[in-house]
């Protein structure tokens, strides 16, 4: 509890030891890209966003351990809780020897699929330079906290759906995460357990049936999809514990490896909060959980080629 605290206040005060470093996506030009005004920040939200970006924060210990996270902070596609969702999880994941890169996309002002193209251009930019940033290829997760979470297993479900592309060259590298981290996620479009906000927000007023069960990311799951961690609480009045619990039953039908904590305490959005009982030590989960798949144990360096050998 008293690493967890230090972490809060580190990321509060912007103390934290961990270089960052703002990478943009987009650079031959943003898709579709229209005149929605100035960029909005403040009060540690991020709204009307434009331009999509990765801030890389680097780890704080002496090994990093070549493994890294995408982080989706939530908001409801309206705007992005970037401090609480996103430099706080970046603080905390730089002490494990993470490197992460918190993820600023377009929202409401674009809709679907502006923010699975920037997500999943996440995943490509960093699988292709991963030498560059000091990462593995094949150790490139994604995180995400309710809308964002919905934005992190759209990443692990969409991957490779032609929505997610934009005809650039980078589209032949792989968009599909090692594993995933949701937190309290928006998962489901339809009703009952949908939230609307974040549906109209994404999908607009009156989606489609075919639009509304493709982005109900239950129905998305496959045997492809990565590693996952959920967490959530009874405590979440605005996205229902249902969301987490469709999700994994998805990911148990298909075979694939999940952990699941639905706790007790903790309102939506709690975020790294203390005071809330066993749902304030969720970090500790979330650390055993990559330990014991082995991310957060140093990747053994390549070997060297022949060429390099001599």
């Amino acid at each position: 509890m008293k690493k967890l605290l230090l972490i809060l206040l580190l990321s509060a005060a912007g103390l934290t030891s961990a270089a960052t470093t703002e990478i943009a996506l987009w650079p031959e030009g943003v898709p579709g890209k229209r005149d929605i005004g100035p960029e909005k920040v403040g009060a540690g939200y991020t709204s009307n966003v434009s331009e999509a970006t990765l801030t890389m924060v680097a780890p704080a210990v002496d090994h990093p351990n070549g493994t890294a996270v995408i982080i989706c902070p939530g908001g409801g596609y309206v705007r992005m809780a970037t401090a609480r969702e996103g430099d706080q999880y970046a603080t905390w994941l730089s002490t494990l020897g993470v490197t992460s890169f918190v993820l600023k996309y377009r929202m409401q002002e674009y809709g679907h699929p502006a923010p699975l193209q920037d997500v999943l251009r996440a995943v490509r930019t960093l699988r292709a330079r991963a030498a560059e940033f000091g990462i593995k290829p094949d150790r490139i997760g994604v995180m995400g906290s309710s809308a964002g979470g919905h934005l992190a297993a759209s990443a692990a479900t969409l991957f490779d759906h032609p929505a997610g592309r934009t005809g650039a060259a980078l589209d032949k590298v792989s968009a599909r995460p090692d594993f995933a981290i949701l937190m309290y996620p928006v998962i489901t479009m339809q009703d009952p357990a949908a939230h609307a906000g974040s549906r109209k927000a994404l999908l607009g007023a009156s989606p489609s049936p075919e639009l509304l069960s493709l982005m109900s990311l239950e129905k998305q799951v496959t045997s492809a999809t990565p590693p996952t961690l959920l967490i959530h609480t009874q405590a979440d009045t605005s996205v229902p514990v249902e969301n987490s619990i469709l999700f994994y039953q998805a990911l148990t039908r298909a075979k694939v490896p999940a952990e699941m904590y639905l706790l007790e305490h903790g309102g939506h959005g709690m975020g790294m909060r203390e005071g809330l009982g066993t749902s304030s030590l969720w970090p500790r989960r979330a650390e055993e959980w990559l330990r014991d798949r082995g991310l957060l144990t140093p990747a053994p360096a390549a070997a060297p080629t022949a060429t390099q050998a001599k």
